[in-house]
């Protein structure tokens, strides 16, 4: 379950490819060729295997002698088919949660390649365009201003006065390196940021590109793409202000290949426990407290190539890595992996943000703001973000901006459009005029419903229940000591209380979290009923 944006997807279509599944696995390294309606795989042991992606790409087009080759591929990290395996393509984008490169990985796919030469048709060619030049010219505008100019880094700014920007491993929401402007968007964009480009077709333009000077001792002419989830991962959640050093903890990830949320994550998971003693020198070979940068590097390189201790304990995320400490002797270590479901939570801070603690635990692939968008519930007022009164008209409200959600995702367009249109009835217009389909609002939004609930029963099927909807229990237990949450833990018959609203408002059983027949046959989905009995095996 990941999305990645750049010139792949439309490059795909103009070769007439709309869906790809690989099935087994082949016997030796390979990548997989679409040339317009020549599909072929090419052994590559030699030649890309154990490579990163950046030069997996260059080598790609280089090979076809065409600079707009789209090329999809997994580094050392997904080779080695670490759980935090991302797919990368056009160096800047990435799939990067919940462990795709993994998946390729296994089957011992390197890269996807695509070369697309066809024109792309829609229904209504004439209505379309019309709609399309209207739209676009709107996303050059105010409406998409925020990813333009600062870019997504802005936030550091304001996650920061509302006590949601989380720091040293979510012991604190706010920080000083951000408060006296050593760490912000604005001294990101002054002082580091080069150019700023957009993925194909884009009007945007959101991604800003980082380099490090020519004379920097360590990485000179270093480039990263970089934005506020990459700050906080390797920025604010280890406590490191340092930005050369973060930016090339980004590069490792995108090149070698692990999600850099989920790595930054873990890697502030590592330095916690350092701070606290439970992992020392004598173990990771070099000090690693937070605020690191050098030691940090040489982490996250470890980590993601799964080297040494770092390798061995943290190169399959921070949940894996509590396990395994644990069954070390190192007592109580996953209360200090900041995950939910197993993946690495974004760059929001959920203390005093509790419509959001419930929309991050019941997002369908874990702890995600991309899936579930309630922080904003919780940030512009619309529910006392400390209380937890309105119950079902938290719930309700969650349940739309994520059945939005999972509309937007499934038409594959960037999330950061979804200003661009008047209403929920133009994003379906737009539909019906690709398509050809014809939709209502209503009904479309109802697609959205059963597009979650589907993938709610998938999570049943796999074992998850009402327990796995649940924040790290640092939540609960430690306060912030300064910022506009300073005392302020999540109580847990509040939040319970809050979750069987969700549960209420979704259709659901409200103990168990588990969608009713009535909901199931009102969304089409009578086929699961009666096939929601766990499979086999331990929960992954």
């Amino acid at each position: 379950m990941a999305i990645s944006s750049g010139s792949v997807g439309a490059q795909a279509r103009r070769a007439g490819i709309n869906m790809i599944v690989c099935k087994g696995k082949s016997p030796e390294p390979v990548y997989l060729v679409i040339d317009d309606d020549d599909y072929y795989l090419v052994p590559c042991e030699k030649t890309l295997w154990g490579k990163g992606n950046f030069e997996t790409e260059e080598l790609l087009r280089e090979e076809f002698q065409d600079t707009r080759l789209a090329v999809m591929s997994i580094g050392p990290g997904g080779e080695r088919m670490s759980r935090m395996g991302c797919i990368t393509n056009d160096r800047n984008r990435q799939a990067g949660r919940t462990g795709m490169g993994a998946v390729m990985g296994s089957k011992n796919l390197k890269a996807i390649c695509f070369r697309g030469t066809k024109g792309t048709k829609v229904a209504y060619p004439v209505e379309f365009y019309k709609k399309a030049k209207k739209l676009i010219k709107i996303a050059n505008g105010p409406a998409t201003a925020k990813y333009r100019d600062l870019g997504t880094p802005a936030g550091l700014t304001s996650y920061n006065k509302l006590g949601m920007m989380p720091t040293h491993n979510y012991r604190e929401g706010t920080w000083d390196k951000i408060t006296n402007g050593e760490f912000t968007g604005d001294t990101l964009n002054e002082e580091w940021v080069v150019k700023k480009v957009a993925c194909s077709q884009c009007s945007i333009g959101c991604d800003h590109l980082a380099r490090v000077p020519k004379n920097h001792p360590d990485w000179p002419n270093l480039v990263a793409s970089v934005d506020i989830e990459l700050l906080y991962s390797f920025g604010t959640a280890c406590g490191n202000a340092d930005w050369p050093s973060v930016f090339k903890c980004i590069t490792l990830c995108d090149d070698l290949g692990i999600d850099a949320i989920s790595g930054g994550v873990t890697a502030a998971m590592a330095c916690d426990l350092f701070d606290l003693g439970l992992i020392t020198k004598k173990d990771l070979g070099y000090d690693l407290p937070f605020g690191s940068s050098k030691n940090l590097v040489r982490f996250t390189e470890e980590m993601i190539l799964g080297k040494g201790f770092a390798g061995e304990f943290f190169g399959d995320g921070s949940k894996q890595a509590g396990i395994r400490l644990e069954e070390k002797g190192v007592k109580n270590a996953g209360y200090h992996g900041m995950h939910i479901k197993g993946l690495e939570m974004p760059a929001f801070d959920i203390l005093g943000m509790n419509s959001f603690a419930v929309g991050e635990s019941v997002s369908i692939r874990g702890a995600c703001h991309l899936r579930n968008g309630a922080y904003g519930l919780d940030a512009k007022g619309t529910f006392d973000r400390f209380g937890y009164d309105k119950g079902l008209e938290r719930g309700k409200a969650i349940k739309i901006v994520e059945d939005i959600y999972a509309l937007i995702d499934s038409y594959i367009i960037c999330k950061f459009t979804r200003g661009i249109y008047e209403n929920d009835a133009e994003m379906v217009k737009v539909y019906e005029l690709v398509t050809g389909i014809p939709h209502t609002e209503e009904s479309m939004l109802l697609r959205g419903e059963a597009i979650l609930n589907l993938s709610k029963c998938f999570n049943i099927r796999e074992k998850w229940t009402r327990a796995d909807d649940h924040p790290p229990e640092r939540f609960f237990k430690e306060a912030h000591t300064k910022g506009p949450a300073k005392g302020v833990t999540l109580k847990e018959a509040g939040y319970q209380k809050l979750l069987s609203g969700y549960y209420e408002a979704r259709g659901w059983n409200k103990e168990t979290g588990i969608p009713t027949d009535d909901t199931l046959k009102k969304l089409g989905l009578d086929f699961v009923i009666g096939n929601l009995k766990p499979t086999g095996g331990k929960k992954k």
